[in-house]
């Protein structure tokens, strides 16, 4: 597999479902990969990308964006409100937006700074006790409360359950979407994304069949 064949089956997940050629944007998910890997698929001309920690994000690309233009960085991972100046420094658009508190701290970040990422809310669709994200009755309020503090909310995602249909939860949290407005909808992984390209997926985060398989030793 590869960058090339994943951009291919995303086109082919378009066509079938309706959607208009590059609705969909590939988050290649680049974390835990060595240097060398990402350098690829640098010098194939991608240039969206997902981390999940701050901290390596922080070792990795600052180098890369001096050597590439147009490099556009997403955190996808957990967010804690000590590392929230950090990320909004690093990051073009969070994924991870959780609970009020982050919520605020970046509410209170972006008006010292005046600039604010994209934001995406989580959503717990598996209302899964070890697993991050506002529960599926709270989001409406929760999407409230962040416009209530003028945060630029794009969209929902979701990370469903391993053992259940993911195909329940793209429906679900896209009709969220439409219920409060919002037209991003980031869901779909590797084993998934063309499902997800089906229930209106905007983005997608792609990263072994892209990299490889990680290697955390």
């Amino acid at each position: 597999m590869g960058l090339k064949d994943i951009r291919q089956r995303i086109a082919k997940a378009e066509a079938g479902s309706g959607r208009d050629p590059g609705s969909v944007q590939l988050i290649a998910v680049s974390k835990v990969q060595p240097d060398a890997r990402v350098a690829a698929v640098l010098d194939q001309g991608h240039r969206l990308f997902g981390e999940n920690k701050v901290q390596e994000a922080a070792g990795k690309w600052p180098a890369f964006r001096e050597r590439h233009e147009g490099v556009s960085v997403h955190l996808i991972g957990p967010l804690q409100s000590n590392k929230a100046r950090q990320a909004m420094d690093l990051f073009e658009a969070i994924h991870s937006v959780d609970r009020p508190k982050i919520a605020k701290a970046i509410a209170r970040l972006a008006q010292e700074m005046g600039a604010c990422p994209d934001l995406f809310i989580q959503v717990n669709t598996g209302e899964e006790e070890q697993k991050a994200g506002i529960l599926p009755a709270d989001t409406d309020a929760f999407v409230a409360e962040c416009r209530a503090l003028d945060l630029p909310v794009r969209g929902l995602m979701c990370i469903p359950p391993v053992d259940e249909a993911p195909s329940l939860h793209f429906a679900l949290l896209a009709k969220m979407a439409a219920r409060n407005g919002l037209d991003g909808l980031s869901m779909g992984m590797s084993s998934d994304f063309e499902e997800a390209v089906s229930f209106g997926a905007t983005h997608v985060r792609v990263g072994s069949a892209i990299f490889g398989e990680r290697d955390y030793s």
